[in-house]
């Protein structure tokens, strides 16, 4: 079964469950069937459980939250902007540093 919200991703990452996959299969349900019930309900933090790894997750589900909002019209979710899911430190997803100029602009 496919995780139909992004707090659904986050519980289930909680348990051991694949983020990758987890976040994968939510997107597969998301895309054809944009809702706001979807991105708009609080979820756990990943932080207290899986440390750095976890503050990454945290902060890369609240930027899609915030991106989907965006994109396709819906109220942008109040717990995106919690500190608590903010990353104080660039984090890159290559360890490639020539990689980071590329990474850390976005196209006009």
């Amino acid at each position: 079964m496919r995780p139909k919200t992004l707090a659904e991703v986050a519980r289930l990452s909680l348990s051991g469950d694949s983020f990758d996959r987890c976040l994968a299969n939510f997107l597969a349900e998301f895309y054809p069937c944009p809702e706001r019930g979807a991105i708009e309900e609080q979820r756990a933090l990943l932080a207290p459980v899986l440390g750095k790894l976890g503050r990454v997750q945290d902060a890369y589900l609240a930027s899609v939250a915030e991106e989907f909002a965006n994109k396709f019209s819906l109220p942008v979710p109040p717990w995106t902007s919690s500190g608590t899911r903010a990353l104080h430190e660039p984090w890159f997803a290559s360890p490639l540093a020539s990689l980071r100029g590329v990474l850390g602009t976005r196209p006009t």
